[in-house]
């Protein structure tokens, strides 16, 4: 008995077939699930320097081992695959039903290969799997199209699509489930290359049945009291996600006007209490009582007149102060007008930043910007730069490439002003005023992502932010330990208060796999999840020197940012070396042979070995 189900599903699209493999148990046990898992088989089975939007590149969506156990806050999902936008290994994790649909089908993954013929979606049923036609779903919005799809299907089918702009190739689309996102890195875009608008589920639940159903019930009990007693489990259920607007800014790192300053004057017009005022009703995911989302009324755009769950803090940032904005209904209708798209918040915020910022240099014109005048502030700009990025059009196409896509189009001058890592753009933190922070972004193997590893201890001022020595163990450590977390999948939020003693408990009456039982052995996990992707990277070509910040983190002093007024990342260098000392890596930031066969991954050596 287990909570895994130990069986993946995989679905040829090429051939339009498929067909039910079982997952090895070593892969159980060194890899858990989600992220983890995804990563194996994503090593194992893309080739080297194969263009992402090849239908040889494969979309993997999954559960974490913890999902539909009882416990609260573990039914996120993740897809997965090589990303149109960096060209490294990625994952993406968003919440809602979804996942706990595809366990419930009886499948820990769905790896989907090929590129249909016709434009299709998948419909998974008791009888199996179809290759539905999807003509007349072409262009219809993610949310619609749940609505089409429960109507033909029924009413306890779940969904997982795309809109127009992943049909499009825009670089960085997004899945959508519920009105949750599988958002960062172009997953969405994955999904359209494979000619592909959505997988849908409805089927009897299958329920696997954990080793020890009753030790499961006692950490649930107990789950709920920690939660209730916490306080940030008080400010997620009630303000969500906004609050934390607020705690950004106090400490100087809330990017302003394209990562300019580090604090907006008239923030309180965007804090958690503002947006508190305009909610209408709690939202949350599969059996998670920490219910950090919030319904909120669009006024403007094609969901005018509807409710949205949102914005969350990225969302904020991105639609405010990186814009020079404070206007909450604008931000609201910002995020619904990505929603209608299918595109990333985060990384079409950055995008029209530094579309505004090289207006501002005199390095676009209204010739390049098809007459837009891009003034910080300027509202309807930023909107009809929306819709020119959701339909590809004009100066739309470009910012839809990304940042570095785009900078190298417009020519080496722009490169300052492209934030991004990897070809990631950057989220809602100036790692400037928290350097754990830098060097987690910059060797981050999905690129410049704030949840590959979180500098706890330099938010919550248990440590110094400023000092540029000393971090690097700390900081490989947050990675393995963020790469467990994704792999159960633990919510950032609906974890609250939870440890790794308590994973491994829970592990252990789920799975019976008594190796899970060892908090020790789940790090060694963490570990070798981090390892595997850097080794999927280094056979792309990354090494050192991909490690990297945008040139204004290292050069430019943070201005306007209170306590991290006129800070810098001065010594990224000291910080890389302690980081690879830490995990194994080579100065030129690749994995020792040694290390690898410590960790169980001697066959992965011959791959790299022209790097070492």
């Amino acid at each position: 008995m287990s909570s895994f189900n130990g069986r993946l599903l995989r679905v040829d699209l090429n051939h339009l077939k498929y067909r039910t493999e079982e997952i090895p148990v070593s892969y159980l046990q060194q890899y858990l699930s989600a992220r983890g898992l995804s990563a194996r088989y994503l090593f194992d089975e893309i080739p080297a320097q194969l263009d992402p939007l090849d239908p040889a590149n494969k979309l993997i969506l999954s559960i974490g081992a913890l999902a539909d156990t009882g416990l609260q806050g573990f039914s996120k999902w993740c897809a997965a695959a090589k990303s149109p936008l960096t060209g490294t290994i990625f994952r993406s994790i968003t919440g809602g039903n979804f996942g706990v649909w595809l366990k419930r089908a009886g499948y820990d993954l769905l790896i989907i290969e090929g590129r249909a013929e016709k434009f299709s979606y998948l419909y998974l049923d008791k009888d199996g799997v179809h290759f539905m036609d999807a003509e007349e779903l072409r262009g219809t919005d993610p949310r619609r199209l749940q609505i089409i799809l429960k109507k033909k299907h029924g009413s306890n089918t779940q969904t997982a699509g795309i809109g127009s702009a992943g049909e499009k190739l825009l670089r960085y689309a997004v899945i959508t489930a519920g009105e949750r996102t599988a958002s960062r890195g172009g997953m969405g875009t994955i999904m359209g290359a494979k000619n592909l608008k959505a997988v849908c589920i409805n089927v009897p639940p299958h329920k696997p049945e954990p080793a020890d159903q009753s030790a499961l019930e006692n950490l649930a009990a107990k789950q709920v009291q920690i939660l209730k007693q916490h306080p940030r489990y008080r400010n997620m259920n009630t303000l969500g996600t906004p609050y934390i607007t607020t705690v950004v800014h106090d400490l100087g790192i809330l990017p302003v006007k394209n990562f300019q300053k580090g604090r907006l004057a008239d923030i309180r017009e965007l804090n958690g209490e503002e947006f508190l005022k305009l909610k209408k009703a709690k939202a949350g995911c599969y059996l998670c009582m920490t219910r950090c989302g919030g319904m909120r009324d669009v006024t403007d755009g094609p969901f005018q007149g509807t409710q949205i769950d949102g914005p969350e803090y990225e969302s904020i940032f991105a639609f405010g102060p990186l814009l020079g904005i404070t206007d909450r209904a604008f931000v609201i209708n910002a995020n619904a007008l990505c929603d209608y798209y299918g595109i990333d918040t985060i990384s079409t915020g950055v995008s029209i930043a530094f579309a505004f910022e090289l207006f501002e240099k005199g390095l676009l014109t209204p010739a390049d910007t098809d007459g837009l005048e891009l003034s910080w502030g300027q509202k309807e700009s930023v909107f009809a730069l929306l819709h020119k990025i959701g339909n590809r059009e004009g100066i739309g196409y470009l910012l839809g490439e990304g940042v570095k896509r785009a900078s190298q189009k417009l020519g080496e001058q722009t490169a300052p002003y492209a934030m991004h890592i990897k070809g990631l753009e950057l989220p809602g933190y100036d790692p400037r005023g928290v350097k754990g922070y830098a060097l987690s972004m910059a060797t981050s193997n999905i690129g410049g992502s704030h949840m590959y590893g979180r500098p706890r201890d330099e938010l919550s001022g248990r440590t110094d932010p400023y000092a540029e020595n000393g971090k690097g163990g700390a900081i490989a450590g947050v990675q393995k330990e963020q790469a467990v977390e994704d792999s159960l999948i633990a919510c950032t939020f609906g974890n609250t208060g939870l440890d790794f003693s308590f994973y491994a408990q829970a592990l252990l009456a789920s799975t019976g796999i008594r190796e899970l039982g060892d908090r020790n052995e789940l790090l060694r996990i963490g570990e070798r999840i981090v390892l595997i992707e850097r080794c999927f990277n280094v056979r792309e070509g990354f090494t050192r020197r991909d490690d990297c910040l945008p040139e204004r983190l290292t050069s430019e002093p943070l201005a306007d940012a209170g306590p991290a007024t006129g800070q810098t990342v001065r010594h990224l260098d000291r910080l890389l070396d302690e980081y690879y000392q830490a995990l194994g890596y080579t100065k030129n930031g690749i994995p020792h042979a040694e290390k690898l066969k410590e960790l169980g991954l001697a066959e992965v050596v011959p791959f790299i070995k022209k790097n070492l």
